[in-house]
C-alpha cells in the first residue's frame, strides 16, 4: 500500500456498512477519473457472517423466509479487505488507526456503521442466567443467531409472550402465531404501534390480531420475569408478572412505555401469565461505545453534522442506527441508505480533490449537487391507468390544460446519477467550488431528499403502513387536512393527511394495496387530487384499474426505491439467467430492503417469462412494443 492510497476503514458490515462500501466503490470505481489517489477499504465486521438483511429476520421467525435468502451482496473487489468476526476495540485518533484483536488498521477516514443493540429492560429475574445472562427461553431479535435460537425454541414452546407492541413486536407475535404458538403481547401504550397508529387505527389492528389468535395486553407493564431452576440446571423462564401501567386500567389513554418497571404503584394488583418463550421487543440502543471511548461527542448516538462527520474529528463519520444527525434518527433502514449515498459522494470528492501526498480534501459543501432525473412523456391516448402512473412515480398534475397536451413528466422516485456532480467538482479549479448544472441552482444545493420515514409492518396476517404525519402523538397543525375511513370490524383503517396539495402523512391498516399506492404518492411527492377524498374512496370502492403492459414502462423506471433498481436492471438480470424473484433479488438487490416492491418484481418476472421464455441470446427489452415517445434512453 503506497502513501498515495486513500484508506477508508468501515466499522460494521451490516446493511448500512456493506451498502456504503458498494456506494463508495461505485463513486470512485471503474469509469471514473480518480487521478488523485487510489482507494483501499477495510471492513471490520463484528459478526462472522456475510452481510444479511436484518429487516427480514422476523420473516425467518414466521417461517416465510429462509436464512440463506437474507444474504446481501458483498464486495468482490481487490480494493476491499473484509475482516469478519473482528470487532473493533478502539479508535486511536492520534495515530489514525482502528485497533482490533488482529492488529491496527490505518485510515484517512473511518466510517462507523455499528448499528444498534436490542434494549434489555431492567426487570427482576431477567438476568437470572449464568453470569447475569438471560434465562433460557428469553430472547431478543437483533441478529441472525437470535433468529435461529427463536426458531429452535418454537419446537418445544407452546405459550409465547412478546414484550413490546411496536413494529418488531407485532411482526414477531404474528410469526410465532403462524407457527402455532399461543401468543400474548404486553405493551405499556394505549394501543399497538402507538407511535404510528392513532386510537382508531390501533383498534383496527387489535381486531385483526385477535382474529389471528393473539392476545394484546395494552396499558400493562411487566413487574417481574418468573424463572425456575435457578442454581440447578440453569434458569428457565416460566412466566411474567404483569401490573397495570401506573395504576391505570389496561388500555387507558396516556399509558406509555414497552416493558420496563411500572411508572407507579408496583405493588398494585398483579396478574401472572405463563410463558415457555419470551421475546423482548423493547426498542434499540445505538452502538456508540467505540465513539465514546475515542472521545467523540455521544448523546443517544454518535453526534454528527450535516456532512455526517463528528464535530470533534472531521475524519470520523457515522451513519445508520449508531448515528445521531441533526434531524434525528428514524431507526429505519431507508435513512441509513440515504446517508450511505451522501457520504460516499462526499468521500469520493475528498479523493478527487487530494493529489498524491496531499492532505485529503474536506469539502465544506455536500458534493452531490442537484440530481438529474430521467423524464417520461405520455401522449393523451396512451395515458396509462392511475395504478401504473403511481407505480412509475409520474406527477399526475403535470397534465396541462385541455387542448394543450401534456407537460413533461418527472418520475420523482428516481435518483439520478451522481456522476455529474462528482465530475464537476473534480474538474473545478483547485480552491474553487463545483460547477452547477444549468438551471439547477448553486453548486452543492440538493433538492429535497425522498422521505425515509415510511414504516411497513412485515407481519403474517396484519398489513400496516404509516408515513409522515401519523400516530396519536402528532402535533396539531391547522394547515393539515385529515380524512379517515374507519372499519374496525373488518380490521381496516385508512387515514390521509394533506397539506399544500401533497400527501404529508398516512396511516393504513388492513388495506395493503392502498398502503402501497399512498406510500408511492408520499415518497415521490405526487400531487393529490383536488378532492383528496379520492385517496380513500377510489381505491377502496373500485377495483384497481388494470395496469398497462409492462412493455410501456421505460427501462429507467425505478422499481425498488430502497436499492435504486430499475426495470432495465431486472430485464438485464433476466437475460443473465435470473429466472425467479429470488434470483432477481440476488442479482439486483430488489426486494431486499423493506420488501414493498416484491409484487412489482414478481409481476415483471411473470411478464418476462411470457414475453421472453428461455431466450438463448440478447433480446429487445420491449418485445412487443416500442417505448413511448420521449422516454429516457
Amino acid at each position: 500500500m503506497t502513501d498515495a492510497m486513500f484508506r477508508v476503514v468501515v466499522v460494521g458490515d451490516g446493511m448500512v456498512g456493506s451498502r456504503f462500501v458498494a456506494d463508495l466503490l461505485a463513486s470512485v470505481g471503474p469509469g471514473r477519473d480518480c487521478r488523485a489517489r487510489a482507494v483501499h477499504v477495510t471492513v471490520l465486521g463484528d459478526e462472522g457472517y456475510e452481510p444479511y438483511n436484518r429487516v427480514l429476520l422476523s420473516e425467518v421467525v414466521a417461517g416465510r423466509a429462509d436464512i440463506g435468502a437474507l444474504t446481501l451482496p458483498s464486495a468482490d473487489d481487490e480494493r476491499v479487505e473484509v475482516h469478519r468476526g473482528a470487532p473493533a476495540i478502539a479508535i486511536d485518533r492520534a495515530s489514525r488507526t482502528v485497533l482490533t484483536s488482529d492488529g491496527a488498521f490505518p485510515y484517512d477516514a473511518v466510517v462507523l456503521a455499528t448499528g444498534s443493540a436490542a434494549r434489555i429492560p431492567d426487570l427482576p429475574g431477567l438476568r437470572a442466567g449464568p453470569g447475569g445472562s438471560l434465562p433460557a427461553g428469553v430472547h431478543a431479535l437483533r441478529t441472525l443467531d437470535d433468529a435461529r435460537e427463536i426458531v429452535a425454541a418454537t419446537a418445544n414452546a407452546r405459550r409465547a409472550v412478546v414484550i413490546g407492541a411496536g413494529v418488531l413486536g407485532l411482526e414477531v407475535a404474528c410469526g410465532l402465531a403462524r407457527r402455532g404458538l399461543a401468543v400474548t403481547v404486553v405493551h405499556g401504550g394505549a394501543s399497538p404501534m402507538d407511535r404510528q397508529l392513532g386510537p382508531d387505527a390501533g383498534l383496527a389492528a387489535l381486531r385483526t390480531l385477535a382474529g389471528l389468535g393473539i392476545t394484546v395486553r395494552t396499558g400493562t407493564r411487566t413487574r417481574e420475569v418468573v424463572v425456575r431452576g435457578v442454581g440447578d440446571g440453569g434458569a428457565v423462564v416460566s412466566g411474567l408478572v404483569l401490573v397495570a401501567d401506573g395504576g391505570r386500567a389496561p388500555g387507558a389513554p396516556g399509558a406509555g412505555g414497552t416493558g420496563g418497571p411500572p411508572a407507579a404503584d408496583p405493588t398494585g394488583p398483579a396478574d401472572e401469565i405463563p410463558a415457555d418463550l419470551l421475546v423482548l421487543a423493547c426498542g434499540t440502543v445505538p452502538e456508540a461505545t467505540l465513539a465514546r471511548t475515542a472521545g467523540l461527542t455521544v448523546d443517544r448516538g454518535v453526534v454528527v453534522g450535516q456532512g455526517l462527520a463528528s464535530p470533534d474529528d472531521p475524519d470520523v463519520y457515522a451513519i445508520g442506527d449508531c448515528a445521531q444527525p441533526p434531524e434525528g434518527g428514524t431507526g429505519l433502514i431507508a435513512q441509513g441508505w440515504e446517508q450511505s449515498r451522501r457520504l460516499a459522494a462526499r468521500l469520493a470528492l475528498r479523493v478527487s480533490l487530494a493529489g498524491p501526498g496531499d492532505a485529503p480534501g474536506r469539502p465544506a459543501h455536500d458534493p452531490e449537487g442537484p440530481r438529474t432525473r430521467p423524464r417520461v412523456r405520455f401522449v393523451d391516448e396512451d395515458r396509462p391507468s392511475m395504478a401504473l402512473r403511481i407505480a412509475l412515480g409520474v406527477e399526475r398534475s403535470a397534465w396541462g390544460p385541455p387542448g394543450r397536451g401534456p407537460r413533461e413528466m418527472r418520475p420523482t422516485g428516481v435518483h439520478g446519477s451522481q456522476e455529474p456532480q462528482v465530475a464537476a467538482a473534480r474538474d473545478a479549479p483547485r480552491g474553487g467550488g463545483a460547477r452547477s448544472s444549468a438551471g439547477e441552482g448553486p453548486a452543492g444545493e440538493l433538492p429535497p431528499a425522498p422521505p425515509t420515514d415510511v414504516v411497513r409492518l412485515k407481519a403474517a396476517g396484519l398489513d400496516v403502513v404509516a408515513m409522515g404525519v401519523c400516530g396519536s402523538r402528532r402535533p396539531h397543525d391547522p394547515t393539515h387536512r385529515t380524512l379517515r375511513l374507519t372499519d374496525p370490524d373488518a380490521g381496516r383503517h385508512v387515514e390521509v393527511v394533506v397539506a399544500g396539495g401533497f400527501l404529508v402523512g398516512a396511516t393504513v391498516v388492513g388495506a395493503a394495496q392502498v398502503g402501497a399506492d399512498l406510500a408511492a404518492t408520499y415518497t415521490r411527492r405526487v400531487p393529490v387530487p383536488a378532492d383528496p377524498a379520492h385517496l380513500l374512496l377510489r381505491p377502496v370502492a373500485q377495483a384497481a384499474a388494470p395496469a398497462s403492459d409492462p412493455t410501456r414502462m421505460p427501462d429507467r423506471t425505478t422499481v425498488c426505491s430502497c436499492n435504486g433498481v430499475s426495470k432495465g436492471d431486472i430485464v438485464a438480470s433476466w437475460r443473465e439467467g435470473a429466472r425467479s424473484t429470488t434470483d432477481i433479488a440476488r442479482a439486483t438487490r430488489a426486494t431486499t430492503g423493506c420488501g414493498g416492491c416484491k409484487d412489482v418484481v414478481c409481476g415483471l418476472a411473470d411478464w418476462l417469462r411470457r414475453a421472453d421464455p428461455e431466450q438463448e441470446g440478447p433480446a429487445p427489452a420491449h418485445p412487443t412494443a416500442p417505448e413511448p415517445a420521449g422516454a429516457p434512453r
